[in-house]
């Protein structure tokens, strides 16, 4: 059975580093390939747009909400079909560290399988995330 559009999971990791290094680090779409593999294995920048290759997604266009101080990396996931996904994602400060939360949001044509396997990605990239800052020297 489907749920609905409106329905969002929210995903989470907590990240032994301040907000400030997590969100320059995680902001950059260059570091993308590193860390978010869901997302793509490689991604360059062409005519000013960030461009990723996925063997899940084919070429996508990723771009990032301007910078800002509130460790907002809201994004948009331009797909090869035209579809335009939204990506709320925010950083946040967690005791002397940071939280990562991504939502992610059930599409309407996503099957529970197709959102659950969406989450299990989400969850991965958080992880490889955490690896990467945490490996980080200060």
């Amino acid at each position: 059975m489907n749920g609905t559009d409106k329905e969002s999971r929210h995903l989470s990791v907590h990240i032994d580093r301040t907000v400030s290094d997590v969100y320059a680090y995680a902001s950059n779409p260059a570091n993308l390939p590193a860390w978010a593999h869901g997302l793509g294995e490689s991604i360059e920048q062409t005519g000013g747009q960030w461009v990723a290759e996925s063997t899940a997604l084919g070429r996508v266009t990723v771009s990032f909400t301007p910078p800002n101080e509130l460790g907002v990396l809201d994004h948009h996931v331009t797909l090869p079909s035209g579809e335009t996904v939204y990506n709320p994602v925010r950083v946040i400060a967690s005791g002397t560290g940071s939280e990562v939360v991504f939502t992610l949001r059930r599409r309407p044509e996503m099957s529970d399988a197709d959102l659950e396997r969406d989450a299990g990605m989400v969850a991965a990239d958080l992880a490889r995330l955490k690896e990467v800052m945490e490996s980080k020297s200060g």
